[in-house]
Order: C-alpha cells, then structure tokens, then sequence
C-alpha cells in the first residue's frame, strides 16, 4: 500500500561542549532568574516595591509548593 523505503543513515555526531557552554549559562541564568521571582521576590529582598511581582507569579507560586501566606 504504501511505497516508502526505509534509507539508512549514520548517526550523528557530538555536539561540541564549545558550542554547548553558552546556551547552558544563558539557560541557568534565566532559571535562576525565574527561580528568584517566583520563590523570593517579596519582602526584605524584593527588588520591586509592592507587591506586584507577588500577584503576577501567585499561582505559579502555589504550583511549585512555595508558601506564600
């Protein structure tokens, strides 16, 4: 019924730890960053006055178990 052919390739290769290094810093950073307005971003430490930071991730906050009230 159908006439696909099955074309065997190699596999690929390594991806070089060069080429690796900067995504995974930009990606930890912008964990890290995520993180931080998610679990702290209130209080003695808020870098933003209000609470504002705190009603926009108050679910999120809620979901990862982090304790708010």
């Amino acid at each position: 019924m159908f006439d696909d052919h099955f074309i065997p390739v190699q596999g690929g290769s390594a991806i070089p730890i060069e080429d690796i290094a900067p995504w995974a810093v930009f990606g930890t950073l912008i964990a890290l960053i995520f993180l931080y307005f998610v679990s702290t971003e209130q209080g003695a430490v808020a870098l933003f006055d209000g609470m504002y930071v705190h009603e926009y991730v108050h679910d999120g906050r809620h979901l990862l178990g982090f304790p708010c009230h």
